[in-house]
């Protein structure tokens, strides 16, 4: 769905102007550490946690998985960058989809007066539930989105080509599966991201003179 992360490049314009990343080996390697280091145990276990929330019809449980990954998420654009685009989803899920006990609505409302953040993944979470989507489809989901997302960005800031992105993308998939089969019993407490260079550099993407991308 089209919800603006071809807009975002979470940190990678970063790694391209300062030459830190040189083609499909560096940018696979980087992906890895980002799918590893960031979104298995952040994004995965909110998503994983708004999932099961909205299967027992507990919306605090989902707004507080929400809270939490808000408060673990270091770089200020990737805060925006993830409201924003959940924002987008969660307007298209209301105009497509009936939501038969308003939990969707409810949701909304709560983001709208800012009691919540509405984080992609997080609303990635209750809607894939509200629509029958099993849990770890929604998380693989959530990775390959992520994936393409990035490497749609690093064709508009590298020499890379369609071919290399797929073989890229290709490689990636077990990874995929690894870090979704590592989220699968953390709790939200225990959500704790941990690549320090990715946030060192999101922090000098916020004050570029000149970008590309929102982030």
């Amino acid at each position: 769905m089209p919800v603006g992360t071809y807009t975002v490049s979470y940190g990678l314009e970063q790694f391209a102007q300062d030459d830190r990343i040189d083609g499909a080996d560096d940018l696979r390697a980087l992906l890895s550490t980002y799918l590893r280091r960031q979104v298995g145990p952040a994004e995965l276990v909110a998503l994983r946690a708004a999932h099961a929330a909205t299967l027992a019809g507990d919306l605090d449980a989902a707004c507080e998985a929400d809270r939490r990954l808000r408060a673990v998420t270091l770089s200020a654009e990737f805060r925006e960058s993830a409201q924003q685009s959940g924002d987008r989803l969660l307007s298209l899920q209301r105009d497509l989809r009936t939501d038969e006990d308003g939990l969707l609505e409810r949701y909304a409302a709560r983001a709208d007066a800012d009691e919540t953040p509405g984080n992609y993944a997080v609303v990635l979470g209750v809607t894939t539930a509200l629509a029958g989507v099993d849990e770890r489809t929604a998380c693989l989901l959530c990775c390959h989105g992520f994936v393409t997302g990035l490497l749609g960005a690093a064709q508009r800031l590298l020499s890379l080509g369609h071919t290399d992105a797929q073989r890229v993308l290709d490689d990636l998939r077990s990874e995929m599966v690894a870090v979704v089969e590592d989220s699968a019993d953390t709790d939200i407490e225990e959500m704790a991201p941990f690549a320090p260079l990715v946030d060192v550099l999101a922090a000098e993407h916020e004050r570029a003179e000149r970008r590309l991308f929102a982030s």
